[in-house]
């Protein structure tokens, strides 16, 4: 029998579990932080997306095999140490995506009211880390650094009235949150044009179809219509979204500007409101032959008392695990970090790619541990988990307890909505019946 250990129960770790499984002679457990699964599909996808969180199903499908168990609420690196683990198993193999902020590093990116997205999205979704949050809803101006799909997800749920959370997985605290909210101005801020933005056309699409929210490009930001032509068709199409955008303004009581040729140099606070944030200071921009962004000297500023980071990930280093800073994931060939030790996802390649790549990449990993690893290695494995934990006083979370605390949600839901989760560990505990 040959044993393996995921790290991270997300998209990337359930795709290797799902191709490691069709082995007959191995036995898998996943192994979370958190006491329930599936990674960014809970805490990372947009509450209103809820097809896409709908691949999870595909997931429990994974996890309820014989020859893979979810091991959740067992941290790695405080219960049990990364060396523990290759001691144990014949392969480990880390997916623990990338779930932390690049740092903003500009003057003021530390001031009261400027929140990475990995952060305000974890708010609206519920994970326990961010649960009390708090972000200064009451601002009327908001400042969304980024031009990929999550900066449009956060301008989309901080433009939605109430109504239009009917039937998505917000939690309560968010939802109500968002309601007495005073936001009236968004501005979607990025360093290069329309041609360069990392936009899908069903995100941007979206955008025109809120009902108290207008999206507004200036028609002097786009470049001749005809150079559309030479773009993938999926980018064409996010272009066109743009292009009518400014060519059909709508007076509606909240807008979303884009805010293109704009990066952001400075954020500055309010001495009488205890520093919170109150204008960000960008520097027009233009692009040299190579479509790299370079500043102007041009200045204007946006006035917002709050800023969202959505400007990307990286993977959290572990001890003993070797890493690379500058790419913000673990240092690997071709996912191979170290005999027995592997790693897949955003901890793999960086925080690029959609949910769909991780299932090839999956596939890749688990080629190379069937590949790598012989069987009979003597490993204990899950037993040898089992007893390590045990003595230290962990008990960790099941698959059958997690089905407990999501059919808890399922019956705590408002009508219409698919649950209403538990946002704390100790409220997912509590009810497994502990």
């Amino acid at each position: 029998m040959r044993h393996v250990a995921i790290v991270g129960s997300g998209p990337a770790g359930y795709y290797t579990a799902e191709a490691l499984q069709k082995a007959d002679d191995i036995a898998i457990d996943v192994i979370d932080r958190l006491p329930v699964p599936y990674g960014l599909i809970r805490t990372g996808v947009a509450p209103d997306h809820q097809s896409i969180k709908a691949v999870s199903r595909r997931y429990e499908g994974v996890a309820l095999t014989d020859n893979v168990r979810f091991v959740g609420h067992v941290a790695v690196g405080d219960d049990i140490g990364i060396e523990e683990l290759t001691g144990l198993y014949d392969a480990v193999v880390l997916a623990t995506g990338a779930p932390n902020d690049r740092p903003l590093a500009i003057p003021g990116a530390d001031l009261p009211g400027v929140i990475g997205s990995a952060a305000f999205v974890g708010w609206y979704n519920g994970h326990p880390d961010f649960a009390r949050l708090a972000p200064p809803l009451d601002a009327a101006g908001v400042a969304v650094i980024g031009n990929g799909n999550v900066a449009l997800d956060v301008a989309r749920i901080l433009a939605k009235t109430p109504a239009e959370f009917g039937g998505s997985d917000i939690v309560a605290h968010a939802r109500d949150a968002l309601a007495g909210g005073n936001v009236r101005h968004i501005h979607i801020l990025g360093r290069r044009g329309p041609h360069q933005i990392a936009m899908t056309p069903k995100e941007l699409g979206e955008l025109g179809h809120l009902e108290r929210a207008s999206p507004r490009v200036d028609p002097g930001d786009l470049p001749d219509e005809g150079d559309d032509a030479m773009l993938e068709p999926g980018m064409r199409k996010s272009v066109t979204h743009l292009r009518n955008f400014a060519s059909n303004l709508v007076a509606k009581p909240v807008t979303i500007d884009f805010d293109f040729f704009a990066m952001p140099v400075a954020i500055e606070g309010r001495e009488e409101n205890g520093g919170r944030v109150q204008r960000v200071i960008v520097e027009k921009t233009a692009l040299d032959a190579d479509l790299r962004s370079h500043g102007t000297g041009e200045h204007y500023a946006i006035e917002a008392g709050l800023v969202i980071s959505c400007i990307g990930y990286q993977t959290p280093p572990i001890p003993g695990v070797p890493y690379e800073h500058g790419r913000g994931r673990f240092a690997n060939d071709d996912g191979r970090i170290l005999p027995g030790l592997y790693c897949v996802g955003w901890a793999r390649r960086g925080p690029t790619g959609t949910i769909g790549t991780n299932k090839p990449d999956g596939a890749r990993i688990a080629e190379l541990i069937l590949e790598d690893v012989p069987r009979g290695t003597g490993k204990t494995g899950r037993s040898g988990l089992d007893r390590l934990l045990d003595s230290r006083g962990v008990t960790p979370v099941t698959f059958r307890d997690w089905r407990r605390i999501e059919a808890a949600e399922v019956q705590a839901a408002i009508e219409g909505a698919p649950r209403e989760k538990f946002v704390s560990i100790e409220a997912m505990i509590e009810a497994i019946g502990r």
